[in-house]
């Protein structure tokens, strides 16, 4: 499990890297290249949340005494994607024409930016709501699971139950025979 952390790790490692490399590009551009230049990081930051979730995962499988260490490095992760997230936000209105031109009217980019800005938008919450789908999923699949261990737990202490009634039950019929054996020797013997 640590493996696939670590494949995580150096996944996020070169994507923030090529990330931060773009991020210092931004304000140099205009026009169409940045533009795609934005369109590119923002989809590398998507996929660098997503690797911080798959790393999320994989920690939570991690046994106890070695979690503490991988949710400090997590944790220090989901830090350095806030850092890249603002610098992000930060290069893309310094030094831009295109901010400019909205806040004066550039009616005919403006219109290109908003539905640009809006189609992304919309994937994100389709992103999103794919995920809540598969988290409720599995909540869903481990109360189910969790559902057919109480009954299977229910049943085996049933099970223990009845045995033990019959070994008590066992137990004393032994007694009363070990006795009524007993009694009839004596009763042959005094005879």
């Amino acid at each position: 499990m640590s493996s696939d952390f670590e494949s995580y790790e150096q996944d996020f490692g070169t994507i923030t890297a090529e990330v931060t490399n773009k991020i210092g590009r931004i304000p140099k551009l205009s026009g169409e290249e940045k533009t795609q230049l934005v369109l590119n990081v923002d989809k590398q930051l998507e996929e660098v949340r997503e690797l911080l979730e798959q790393m999320d995962l994989e920690v939570r499988e991690i046994p106890i005494q070695s979690r503490a260490m991988y949710n400090g490095r997590l944790k220090s992760y989901k830090q350095e994607i806030e850092k890249l997230e603002k610098d992000f936000k930060r290069s893309r209105i310094a030094y831009s024409d295109e901010v400019r031109n909205e806040l004066l009217g550039d009616d005919a980019g403006s219109s290109e930016n908003q539905r640009a800005h809006l189609l992304d938008n919309t994937e994100k919450l389709e992103r999103s709501s794919r995920r809540l789908e598969a988290g409720y999923q599995i909540a869903v699949e481990t109360e189910q699971v969790g559902q057919e261990i109480l009954s299977n737990l229910h049943s085996d202490r049933e099970k223990i139950q009845r045995a033990r009634e019959r070994w008590i039950e066992e137990c004393d019929l032994r007694q009363v025979a070990r006795g009524e054996c007993f009694n009839i020797y004596c009763q042959m013997y005094i005879l």
